[in-house]
């Protein structure tokens, strides 16, 4: 099972279909660039497309597949791990995005099922189980107002935290801020790499129209963020490294910017897939999903202080594929 085709957009605003038919060999017409985009073969980043209004972005990678995609997670692949009157933690499945963009709000309810969002997800799921526990309907119940904290990236799975109010959502992201709260990793990556702190300033475009690190000696850039990653090894398997990434700091890609600029980037990670200005590394993992888990969350409650502390293992998916990749190794 393999790519027939993958390419990268390079304007705004166009629609996928659009640019299935641009992008294919041999200009397809609609009606089989319909046929291929409702079989489930179309995937933006590595996550498919069930959305045929689907309006594509500068940047997105787009990969069609000469077999069907599985179907995206919606609210039976999400787990509520805690939740109060002022904290909700939920495990995110890879393939979801944590926020609804604010430029898709108006879609219809239809349309945002396709391919529901975390926080769309979560309260419905709280207002199931409240339902349940009040011998209510669940169309009678109103769903719980959720604010985000922070946020992981969309192929990548794991525990993310919302707050039920605004003055818990700031105590939260105080916490953030002030490397008060630990926010741990699993990742696969190939080869080996030292046990170390990275520290760089990421910049929206790092000359390719991707995030990145610029150099030091312009590090003043007002547009720059500091960035901070503790890096360490928890095993190796047949040529590859798990690892144990620390965020100091929460910039958006962190973990996969720093792996690729390190020459090892992340088993499944289309995107970075090495320094910038150096031929890609190419990834022989032949895995089907970003190889990153958010895999420890630890802050104080926003009221009472008390000390929060959640932790879950890689999801069944890349613990089967860890278990097949010792196994080989034997």
């Amino acid at each position: 099972m393999q790519p027939i085709q993958t390419f990268t957009i390079s304007d705004d605003r166009q629609m996928i279909l659009a640019a299935l038919r641009q992008h294919l060999p041999d200009s397809p017409s609609w009606t089989a660039v319909k046929k291929i985009f409702r079989a489930r073969r179309v995937a933006i980043g590595s996550v498919v497309c069930v959305d045929e209004g689907r309006q594509l972005s500068q940047g997105d990678i787009v990969t069609v597949w000469d077999h069907p995609l599985p179907p995206p997670p919606n609210d039976g692949d999400v787990r509520i791990t805690y939740v109060d009157a002022d904290v909700v933690v939920a495990e995110k499945p890879s393939g979801m995005v944590t926020l609804r963009r604010k430029s898709d709000l108006n879609w219809s309810w239809a349309r945002k099922n396709l391919q529901p969002t975390l926080d769309e997800c979560v309260p419905r799921l709280i207002g199931q189980h409240a339902a349940g526990r009040r011998g209510k309907q669940r169309s009678l119940q109103r769903l719980p107002q959720l604010f985000p904290v922070h946020r992981i990236d969309r192929d990548t799975s794991g525990l993310i935290a919302f707050a039920r109010d605004q003055e818990s959502r700031t105590k939260i992201i105080q916490q953030f801020s002030d490397h008060a709260a630990v926010r741990k990793y699993f990742a696969l990556v190939p080869g080996a790499i030292k046990n170390q702190t990275v520290t760089s300033h990421l910049v929206r475009d790092r000359g390719d129209g991707l995030r990145g690190s610029i150099s030091d000696n312009s590090a003043d850039n007002d547009s720059s963020q500091r960035a901070v990653t503790h890096f360490e090894t928890l095993r190796r398997i047949k040529g590859f490294s798990e690892l144990e990434c620390r965020l100091e700091t929460g910039r958006t890609n962190q973990i996969r910017i720093h792996l690729a600029e390190l020459g090892h980037p992340i088993c499944g990670d289309i995107k970075y897939r090495g320094p910038f200005g150096k031929p890609p590394v190419t990834d022989r993992s032949k895995i089907r999903r970003l190889a990153l888990h958010a895999a420890e969350l630890r802050f104080e409650h926003p009221t009472s202080g008390k000390p929060l502390h959640f932790q879950t293992p890689w999801p069944a998916d890349m613990r089967r594929f860890l278990e097949r990749l010792e196994s080989s190794s034997k």
